[in-house]
């Protein structure tokens, strides 16, 4: 078996957590609300502003054996610079202001999966960095673009509020055919493995962050309270 598909067959479980979170049944209902909405991108913008600080941490750990995957990790800085910027922008559009997010602080999940990727990098194996671009580029692919419609259509946002969610979507299938043929050419039992165990630790942290998202209440405990 590809490493690739062994690496999607052995997160599943750890991946459910992601998928079932509620929000998404939520949004797909019609109760997801603008409050949501910037709670979710502000946790993104928490993380996705470390993910070119992390590639450059992998990159310079990494062994001589793996000198094609520190070029993989080149082209990835220069396609991912810059994108936090996009999601402040986002935030902008929501008419939030961009300053309260970039010097706030995120979510107890989204400081520990951040924590945890540097702490595997430095004193673990470096490769288990992509155990988190498993997690990001596999949930977008399959969620961004459908969720980020019906959210667009649900709270009538303009779609300047959404170059977050529309670039990491559907239109990022190249970029993951890109890490699938870069996870397959990992042959190392040692290497696969800090990667599968780093997904499954994402899997759980950003599973968390989603589980957090605030939800408005459902018309009948709406009720059930008024009565």
């Amino acid at each position: 078996m590809a490493f690739f598909d062994r690496l999607q067959s052995d997160t599943a479980e750890a991946r459910a957590h992601v998928t079932g979170a509620p929000v998404i049944r939520a949004i797909r209902e019609g109760r997801f609300s603008l409050d949501g909405y910037t709670w979710f991108l502000t946790q993104a913008y928490h993380h996705v502003k470390h993910t070119v600080p992390l590639m450059m941490a992998c990159g310079g750990r990494l062994p001589e054996r793996l000198e094609p995957v520190r070029k993989a990790l080149v082209e990835y800085i220069e396609e991912e610079y810059g994108h936090h910027e996009w999601i402040l922008n986002d935030l902008a559009a929501c008419g939030i202001d961009k300053d309260s997010v970039r010097y706030g602080t995120p979510d107890t999940s989204i400081e520990l999966m951040v924590a945890y990727l540097y702490d595997r990098i430095q004193r673990g194996n470096p490769v288990a960095f992509f155990g988190m671009v498993q997690v990001l580029e596999g949930t977008s692919i399959e969620l961004a673009t459908p969720l980020g419609e019906a959210i667009q259509k649900q709270l009538g946002l303009p779609s300047q509020a959404f170059s977050y969610l529309y670039s990491h979507g559907a239109l990022d299938q190249d970029h993951f055919d890109f890490f699938r043929n870069l996870m397959d050419s990992i042959t190392d039992p040692e290497d696969q493995r800090a990667i599968i165990e780093s997904a499954r630790m994402v899997y759980r942290l950003y599973g968390d962050m989603l589980h957090s998202i605030p939800l408005p209440a459902r018309a009948r405990e709406h009720n059930h309270a008024a009565a």
